[in-house]
């Protein structure tokens, strides 16, 4: 049994907490644990497998003789020291959308693409927490039935913004306005929808729902893919859920669907609307898997399907797969 030594950065965050937690339960072998965070973190310890370990500063030394180094920082924080740490030929897997975009960078979702994990320079992006329960649910509807458009919108969690976003619903709820403005949204999020996730851009779309359509064209190899996106923030603590409308170019049927996805990786089909069954995004807390249910056909276009997908969104959707991607290189081709 080799171990492998590790560094998050941004270990004290809502995702590097999550990460930690996950290579945990996944019986990670891992030797030495680095933890890295921000300066007012610095010196506090973690429990990380029983043992204690100190937080440190963000440095080149923090990342030498480190196998993998899993980023969890923000853009800015990625920018600066992925780079750093790949030089000292560790491999780093970035939770940021720092790198997404980058031709050479392999943008990965190991039900998906696993293959590109080993097209990497150094560093590997894990894709937005929206666009990784939609790709593991459009790939393999693509490879047998070819996606000629989708049009997706989402029902995103306070999570998606951090230990933030759940305190300013927590303390909304209760009541408690004092931290109102240390809210991360733009409006009230208790008891109300925000049609906005993240900033605006000049043609009306936000940077969120950019991320979406640009990250699933390039995970499942369709530059050209016709697909559109509307995000939105709801009052739930964890679970993003996506409404999801599929034209395929090939004849299809909702048995066609559910047969497909109920021996797809990672996707759990729970559809049983006679018995109001349904995914729901408190289900999928601290699960890993896809949740896709309300599969009905869509009668307004030709060969439509209409699909409901859940997903814990800070598990699967960030930490889970950050995981899987190191336990898949791991594996090799």
């Amino acid at each position: 049994m080799r171990l492998h030594d590790i560094a998050v950065v941004g270990a004290s965050g809502l995702v590097g907490r999550k990460i930690l937690q996950v290579l945990n339960e996944r019986k990670f072998e891992v030797g030495k644990v680095v933890p890295i965070a921000s300066d007012a973190s610095v010196g506090k310890e973690v429990n990380i497998q029983g043992k204690q370990y100190r937080i440190q500063k963000l440095t080149p030394e923090a990342f030498r003789n480190i196998e993998f180094a899993f980023f969890s920082a923000g853009g800015a924080v990625s920018s600066e020291w992925a780079p750093i740490a790949a030089n000292e030929r560790c491999l780093v897997i970035d939770n940021s959308s720092a790198f997404r975009m980058k031709d050479d960078v392999p943008l990965v979702v190991t039900e998906v693409n696993r293959a590109d994990i080993f097209k990497h320079k150094g560093i590997i992006a894990n894709p937005n927490c929206s666009t990784i329960q939609l790709v593991v649910v459009l790939k393999p509807l693509d490879e047998e039935f070819k996606i000629k458009r989708v049009v997706v919108s989402t029902y995103q969690s306070v999570s998606g913004a951090g230990h933030k976003g759940i305190s300013a619903l927590e303390n909304e709820i209760t009541k408690i306005d004092s931290l109102a403005s240390r809210s991360p949204f733009p409006y009230q999020i208790a008891y109300n929808a925000i049609p906005q996730v993240d900033v605006f851009f000049d043609d009306g779309y936000t940077k969120e729902e950019l991320k979406m359509i640009n990250e699933t064209r390039k995970i499942i190899g369709k530059k050209d893919l016709n697909i559109t996106a509307t995000c939105v923030r709801i009052p739930s603590l964890v679970g993003h859920g996506e409404s999801v409308n599929i034209e395929f170019e090939k004849k299809v049927t909702v048995d066609d669907v559910k047969k497909l996805l109920i021996g797809s990786k990672g996707v759990k089909v729970v559809d049983n609307p006679v018995n109001n069954i349904y995914p729901m995004p408190i289900d999928s807390v601290e699960k890993d898997d896809v949740f896709v249910g309300r599969i009905r056909t869509d009668n307004s276009v030709k060969n439509g399907i209409n699909l409901w997908i859940v997903a814990d969104n800070v598990r699967k959707g960030a930490a889970t797969n950050a995981v899987q991607i190191a336990e898949e290189f791991l594996k090799g081709k």
